[in-house]
């Protein structure tokens, strides 16, 4: 039966991906029988289902391999052809679809019902906050969902910020700095980041401002246009501090808020702007609220046991009631 497929080349540089004279896709035309027409960044293939499936296959492990090695070559596509035949090739059960952005080291795609709550909101909503506990990969979908964004020059650039709030560590103690100090905070963030990206171009972007990584109490005074904006470990913001950091976004800007409510590291008299803003946001069109639990927990098995087990003596569970 003849169908019809439509493949966007997330974040890739359709030029790099189709090779000089379109010398790439002509490989793929050349193996396989189905009609592909090529429009900006846009695939469009008619042919049989199998084939169709099987050209999927291959364009995925094209839009990896260019992200990975910032190139691609006529041999890299009939390899990866060659492979494909074979039985050998990792993305069999690839929704492309589901990729948020092509990393480094292969793709980045949500791993959960929950996670695909997440990214389903993100592409339908300017701003988005996602609750859950440690674990269910919050930051990480978050910084995908950023990079996705400035690949597809749909932002200027990327904010990622946290509140410096310690974790029964007090900052006047710690050595250096205050950029010293509070490093420890942000490397999270740096972390994802660097997992996705090679570390010269991270640099590259970091010193142009593209990228910025950046306390919470540095975004006072701001007004962020075009831009997509992530506040992380919001649970430890003060009612305030939310509003301050939701009133900095500006015109064309998106975005995320993340935090665990079981996790709050403020003293014991301070109120968390993230459990405040669960009544004062609800039903806002263009604000939606995702909640993760612990089948989201995507680290190490024993992480979804360590939750389970505090929640059952503390009475900590998240609700999952995504407003609709």
């Amino acid at each position: 039966m003849i169908k019809e497929a439509v493949i966007k080349l997330k974040g890739a540089d359709p030029l790099l991906f189709l090779g000089s004279e379109d010398k790439n896709i002509k490989v793929i035309e050349s193996h396989f029988k189905s009609n592909i027409i090529v429009r900006g960044d846009v695939l469009k293939i008619k042919g049989e289902e199998k084939e169709i499936e099987d050209i999927k296959k291959v364009v995925t492990q094209m839009l990896i391999e260019l992200n990975k090695n910032g190139d691609l070559f006529e041999e890299d596509v009939k390899s990866i052809i060659t492979y494909n035949e074979a039985g050998e090739f990792n993305g069999d059960n690839v929704d492309l679809d589901q990729v948020i952005v092509f990393t480094k080291s292969g793709y980045v795609k949500p791993r959960t019902e929950g996670q695909l709550r997440l990214y389903k909101s993100a592409l339908k909503n300017d701003i988005v906050i996602a609750i859950g506990p440690a674990g269910t990969g919050k930051t990480y979908l978050a910084v995908a969902l950023a990079l996705s964004a400035l690949k597809n020059k749909e932002v200027n650039k990327i904010i990622l910020s946290r509140p410096a709030v310690e974790a029964g560590e007090k900052l006047g103690f710690l050595p250096g700095d205050l950029r010293e100090k509070i490093g420890p905070y942000l490397a999270p963030l740096y972390d994802a980041l660097e997992d996705m990206m090679p570390s010269e171009k991270l640099r590259g972007l970091m010193d142009r401002r593209v990228i910025e990584i950046i306390p919470l109490a540095y975004m006072r005074g701001r007004t962020l246009n075009n831009a997509f904006v992530i506040l992380d470990e919001a649970q430890n913001t003060s009612p305030m501090q939310v509003k301050m950091f939701l009133t900095r976004i500006g015109v064309s800007s998106r975005v995320v808020i993340t935090g665990d409510i079981t996790q709050i590291d403020l003293e014991p008299n301070q109120k968390s702007g993230l459990v405040g803003i669960q009544s004062i946001l609800k039903g806002i069109e263009g604000i939606k609220f995702v909640y993760l639990d612990s089948s989201d927990i995507v680290r190490h098995k024993l992480v979804k046991d360590i939750i389970n087990a505090y929640e059952s003596i503390n009475g900590n569970s998240v609700e999952t009631h995504d407003d609709e």
